[in-house]
């Protein structure tokens, strides 16, 4: 019986073993491959989901391992680019990613992302817009606000709010800005 993470607790799920254990061995494999081969990115441990199973992995150890993993498979690709273009070009290309992100997050209030129906359901606007505003201080202030304040970022759901597509997006790439300047 594997125990690389703790289990869930009685009676909640938690995420298949067996799919958490094939991923960190591929993880490792690809960590261990030179960079520019390996077939796993930090966008792809990013996008990372397990089904869920009674007496599976606790979530939250699972979830925080990927984090790490994701940072160490950032600096690492960070590092490769680093060596082949330089420093001036990453930071530019980040710059401009972030000048991007900036972009959509000063538009008006309600309006930073597509709508939905009133029949469907997204995410609260007044709380992406809320976060939103911590987003735009950080990147034009240097506001304090963490990768995992991102990651961990969560929003209500409103009927007729905002696309969570569009914002999940957005948000990744705010991630990726943050891990490229580390």
């Amino acid at each position: 019986m594997s125990s690389t993470f703790p289990r869930a607790t009685r009676g909640k799920p938690g995420y298949n073993v067996d799919q958490v254990e094939k991923f960190l061995l591929d993880a490792r494999a690809a960590f261990d491959t030179d960079a520019g081969q390996t077939p796993l990115s930090s966008d792809d441990i990013r996008r990372t989901a397990f089904s869920m199973q009674k007496g599976g992995y606790s979530t939250q150890h699972v979830d925080a391992a990927l984090e790490r993993l994701e940072d160490a498979f950032a600096v690492r690709e960070r590092d490769q680019v680093l060596r082949s273009t330089g420093d001036e070009d990453w930071y530019r290309e980040a710059r401009h990613s972030a000048q991007v992100i900036l972009n959509r997050l000063d538009r008006p209030k309600g309006h930073r992302f597509d709508r939905l129906s009133v029949l469907t359901v997204g995410y609260s606007t007044a709380d992406v817009d809320a976060f939103s505003a911590k987003l735009t201080r950080y990147f034009q202030d240097g506001y304090p606000i963490s990768v995992d304040d991102v990651r961990t970022a969560v929003f209500r759901p409103q009927r007729g709010g905002y696309r969570e597509a569009q914002v999940d997006v957005v948000l990744d790439s705010v991630v990726d800005v943050m891990l490229a300047v580390r």
